[in-house]
């Protein structure tokens, strides 16, 4: 069975080829030119993600995070969830690497099988790094219009907080 895996990417490879090939298209050039425009978009995004990288390590640094984590710290306890969710939570839209180092913590600390842990588990599973998101595909079609798409974005996030809690006290 481990030889099919390793085989489906040549395979699949193949086919493209084979197939433009049958319909006439050079596929070199398509995949150079793919390539050319590839790259375009990378360094049209760049300041964006550099930006966002910022405003991310400034939110860590300083402190903001744990600020508003306290201040919605009763609001966790009256559902009766632990607080140490929270920084998930919120962290979730903004980094999706310091929310996997976060949700490990959280699996390492509570273990994978504890209310905690199964949320923390849905939670990171069942959301999106909605800023990188934005930035990367706005981004990249040099669309500056977000005055929809961040709360609704956001909406979803939080929609997906309490799902996630939700799920594992009710299925969990």
């Amino acid at each position: 069975m481990e030889h099919i895996g390793a085989a489906a990417l040549p395979i699949i490879i193949g086919l493209i080829l084979l197939f433009g090939f049958f319909q006439g298209v050079d596929v070199f050039d398509a995949f150079v030119s793919g390539a050319k425009e590839g790259i375009a978009t990378s360094f049209g995004i760049l300041p964006t993600l550099i930006g966002l990288i910022v405003a991310v390590s400034m939110v860590r640094a300083s402190g903001l995070l744990e600020l508003v984590c306290s201040l919605a710290e009763p609001a966790a306890k009256a559902a009766g969830v632990s607080s140490q969710l929270l920084p998930l939570a919120l962290l979730r839209p903004i980094s999706g690497s310091g929310s996997s180092a976060y949700t490990l913590s959280l699996l390492q600390a509570f273990g994978p099988d504890s209310e905690t842990g199964k949320i923390a588990s849905v939670l990171a599973s069942s959301t999106e790094t909605t800023f990188y998101a934005i930035t990367v595909y706005f981004g990249a079609c040099q669309c500056k219009k977000l005055l929809y798409t961040v709360p609704a974005a956001l909406l979803g996030d939080m929609a997906a907080v309490v799902f996630s809690v939700l799920t594992v006290k009710f299925l969990g």
